[in-house]
């Protein structure tokens, strides 16, 4: 099976980097709403319909919710309301995570889905499309969240011994999330300059970005095991689903870019 993650990981990802360095930046937009709503479909099995009507509808609903989502965020202060709402979210995830891990409802799948996968479709979008170096940014993004990942597997193979949330993710582990963001510290500290950004604030915002990173990992872990599921799907060999792959970026995105708006607000 490590043959097999190893392969498609390699094959995924040397697609992904080919649609963003290479084809116009469109494409990396419909690339970015087709995972999104893919996501959108694999969590509507969470909710355990019985049909497959629900999960059509639930998909549908998304679709809409991230068109209304990018026309409206072409203003400056509707693209800061919905990071901000991002926001909130993910700090009620990380509390509803740590202390009431199985209360979940029906109706918390449906919103929480929406309120993971619509901000962070956006944050993802207006980067690659808005931003000034967006393909840089975009890319930053998504190598931050595998710095953090991959510092996590490795230190947590290595060192893991206490549990970081046993009733939602047995596997990980203390040791595996600090390992995690001392790569994506050091991953931040190279690429500051490339942004023309300070080392320290640029440092210090991505080590909350990468550890609220974790958090939309586990989110989904939290999810998958209220559903009973092991995976969110089985799109991608020796990987799962979508959401088993993007659950990270979909934390990460808006933080990351609500952090770097609002340090640009408060100047130097």
């Amino acid at each position: 099976m490590t043959g097999l993650r190893l392969i498609s990981a390699v094959l995924l990802g040397g697609f992904l980097l080919a649609v963003i360095l290479l084809a116009p930046p469109v494409w990396t937009g419909l690339l970015i709403g087709l995972a999104m709503l893919i996501g959108a479909w694999e969590w509507s099995g969470f909710l355990r319909a019985g049909s497959l009507a629900p999960r059509f509808a639930y998909v549908v609903a998304t679709m809409l919710l991230l068109g209304l989502a990018w026309r409206t965020t072409g203003q400056p202060e509707a693209l800061r309301a919905l990071l901000f709402l991002a926001a909130a979210w993910w700090l009620v995830a990380l509390v509803w995570i740590a202390l009431a891990p199985h209360q979940v409802t029906t109706l918390r799948v449906v919103l929480s889905g929406w309120l993971t996968l619509v901000p962070a479709g956006v944050a993802l979008w207006r980067l690659r499309m808005d931003w000034p170096l967006g393909m840089r940014w975009l890319l930053f993004t998504l190598f931050l969240v595998w710095a953090a990942d991959t510092g996590a597997y490795f230190a947590g193979r290595a060192f893991g011994r206490h549990k970081l949330a046993p009733q939602v993710s047995p596997g990980k582990t203390w040791e595996g999330v600090a390992g995690g963001l001392v790569l994506a510290a050091v991953l931040a500290g190279l690429a500051a300059p490339g942004f023309g950004r300070p080392t320290f604030g640029f440092v210090v915002l991505c080590l909350v970005v990468a550890a609220f990173s974790v958090v939309g990992d586990l989110s989904e872990s939290l999810f998958k095991r209220h559903a009973g599921l092991k995976d969110s799907g089985h799109l991608i060999p020796g990987h799962g689903g979508m959401l088993d792959r993007i659950d990270s970026i979909t934390a990460a995105a808006p933080l990351l870019m609500l952090g770097v708006l609002l340090l640009d607000s408060v100047g130097p």
